[in-house]
């Protein structure tokens, strides 16, 4: 048995076997999880089918816990999985991050430091990555904050591995309704239940694909506020914020995927109701509005809105572009404009998806195929990936 401790940044563990080092590490979703009782300090355990090189460090503004892996297979794990409820630990995320590399993300309740340390069974050759937490001061935790340098991490050029926390990409997925708030209704369907599968398999998706970190509103069956989703969206520093719904029209034939912007008659009225809110720090991203009147927030969110909402509507094209090429169907208008709620950041690029409407037959038939669910999946993931990197490289050129 191997078990090495080390309380403060960083923590690199060298595997005892060179060709171990360059398998892939399978995580255990039974064993694994997020111990956090009455008579035990909280803790994360990882079970491993083998052991790999890893680190553990944490980041403030929100506080977090860090953990890289070289390199894990979340096959068949669920956030859920590793923690069922909210304590110490409220959020946990996970997945690929650079070539080679995983990371898990879980977010604290309050600042905490760390001990770390990997457990190999030599027999087996299987490893568990255990890390306990214990409560800190805010500026001790601060002092201690921050990704580690190391020799094995050094070794990856800029382009492998994104910065860790100013260039990060967050993308906040909304699963439209919850608790209390069904949603539309067809048929023994809901479409809170719909909308939360469906962004759950997003998030996989996204973090499969690409070096980002995702952030759901919910992830579980609750009643979440609309401003609350706004401003959970800004607490996380999100670049993208993407609403999920497939709602029932009582009149019409509506069906088909759309995707919805602000429209422009909506964006001065959404600028003065944003301005009088008393939560005012939470609206305009990187700005202390606190001490500003209504009318002068209500220009700069103008200000930050001439950025966004191009962006926004070029997020919808590619959204529909993708989600076309996955099979679609598309309604026959599907850049739509409106005046929701929750397309009102001034800051964040922002759409809501009508992934398909319940109260028509055809996409009643779609919603409810597991198959075609992954297909739109897909399509709107390729959708936001493309958009991404065409987003930064238009801001770069306009930097230049």
């Amino acid at each position: 048995m191997i078990r090495t401790f080390l309380t403060g940044a960083v923590l690199l563990w060298a595997v005892a076997s060179p060709a171990a080092a360059q398998g892939i590490a399978r995580v255990d979703p039974q064993a694994s999880g997020v111990v956090d009782g009455w008579f035990s300090a909280p803790s994360v355990q990882l079970y491993l089918s083998q052991g790999v090189p890893f680190r553990v460090f944490t980041l403030d503004s929100p506080p977090r816990l860090v953990i890289d892996l070289s390199e894990a297979d979340w096959t068949g794990v669920t956030p859920t999985d590793l923690l069922p409820a909210p304590g110490a630990i409220t959020a946990i995320r996970f997945g690929a991050h650079g070539p080679g590399w995983s990371r898990l993300v879980a977010e604290l309740a309050e600042p905490m430091a760390f001990e770390a340390g990997m457990t190999l069974d030599q027999s087996a050759g299987t490893a568990r990555l255990q890390v306990d937490l214990s409560a800190v001061s805010a500026t001790e935790f601060a002092a201690r904050a921050g990704p580690p340098d190391g020799a094995l991490w050094a070794r990856q050029t800029p382009t492998e591995v994104a910065p860790i926390v100013d260039d990060r990409f967050v993308v906040v997925i909304d699963p439209g309704h919850g608790g209390k708030d069904p949603g539309a209704e067809r048929e023994g369907l809901n479409e809170k239940g719909l909308m939360l599968q469906m962004a759950r398999a997003l998030r996989e998706a996204l973090l499969r694909a690409g070096d980002l970190e995702v952030v759901l509103t919910r992830d579980a069956d609750l009643f979440v506020p609309l401003e609350t989703r706004a401003a959970i969206a800004h607490r996380a520093g999100a670049d993208l914020f993407v609403s999920l719904h497939a709602d029932a029209l009582s009149a019409g034939d509506a069906e088909g995927a759309a995707v919805y912007i602000l429209s422009d008659q909506a964006q001065s009225s959404a600028s003065a109701y944003l301005a009088s809110r008393q939560n005012r720090d939470e609206i305009l991203a990187g700005s202390d509005l606190r001490k500003t009147d209504d009318t002068v927030t209500g220009v700069l969110l103008d200000l930050a809105r001439q950025e966004t909402q191009p962006r926004s509507r070029t997020l919808a094209t590619s959204l529909i572009r993708g989600m076309a090429a996955a099979g679609g169907p598309m309604n026959g208008h599907p850049l739509r404009h409106a005046g929701f709620s929750v397309l009102k950041s001034a800051d964040i690029p922002s759409v809501l998806i009508e992934v398909g409407f319940l109260s028509s037959a055809r996409d009643l038939t779609n919603l409810r195929d597991p198959t075609w669910r992954a297909a739109m999946v897909g399509g709107i993931a390729r959708g936001i990936l493309e958009w991404r990197d065409d987003d930064a490289a238009r801001r770069a050129l306009v930097r230049q």
